[in-house]
């Protein structure tokens, strides 16, 4: 059987018998691989601290029948530690990487690969709200596999906006013509606020109101969920942090 190595983030682990576990990483070059880690709860492992959620590994894995096994993992990013501390960076990374595990096969590709460990590296380091972080990593891995929302034009009809109302169901904004009863209205500060987050110009998020970013950041749940199978069960525990305030 082949071997091969890659560079991974771990997603989640869940116990096997006694001594090891399974780890389910997102890959930069093979999209998602779940593993077996022989060993590694026993306090003598060489690399149990390495195969941790949020940690980014060089693994080198033997090719299973139905599952890999991780041979040698080398730490290239140990942001675990400092997510861990804070209760928003740790919930707000549950949330991301479980996005990730959402993916399919098809759409687990070197680009999520290389947003996950920048969102993981930007939440470890504290520079912006993690809340904001979390948001911005949403609507851009939805744009990466196929679902970028519509921020300008109607996500309908196309017809140029500025619009005010957001229906995640129909895929963004959406002009008032083809907006349904009860649409959630949004005022221009958040509308721009969403087109901040999905090109990443963090000069204007960390400056948005916490009235806006709050009401961004549900938003972005929404169309999350929507879209992402069985949804994120981790955002429920996600709280709100204002701009300024990275805990």
């Amino acid at each position: 059987m082949p071997t091969y190595r890659d560079e991974v983030v771990v997603l989640r682990t869940h116990k096997l018998g006694e001594a090891d576990r399974i780890v389910t990483m997102l890959s930069r070059r093979h999209g998602k691989v779940r593993a077996v880690a022989k060993g590694v709860r026993r306090t003598s492992s060489r690399f149990g601290a390495r195969l941790e959620p949020f940690m980014v590994a060089d693994v080198l894995l033997y090719q299973g029948r139905s599952l890999d096994i991780v041979q040698q993992a080398e730490s290239l990013g140990s942001y675990g530690a400092d997510i861990a501390v804070h209760y928003d960076r740790y919930t707000s990374a549950h949330a991301m990487v479980e996005a990730a595990d959402r993916l399919n096969e098809a759409e687990a590709t070197v680009e999520q690969y290389l947003l996950l460990v920048g969102g993981l590296r930007a939440l470890a380091a504290g520079d912006h709200a993690s809340r904001s972080i979390l948001d911005s990593y949403l609507l851009r891995a939805m744009s990466l596999s196929g679902w970028a929302p519509g921020l300008t034009e109607c996500a309908r009809c196309g017809a140029p906006g500025p619009h005010d109302s957001f229906v995640a169901q129909l895929g963004g904004m959406v002009c008032r013509d083809c907006a349904p009863a009860g649409s959630a209205r949004v005022d221009p500060s958040t509308a721009r606020l969403l087109q901040s987050l999905l090109s990443g110009d963090w000069a204007d998020v960390d400056a948005a109101s916490a009235g806006s970013s709050g009401a961004a950041s549900g938003l972005v749940a929404a169309y999350a969920q929507w879209h992402l199978e069985r949804g994120i069960r981790s955002l429920e525990h996600v709280s709100f942090s204002a701009p300024g305030t990275h805990g």
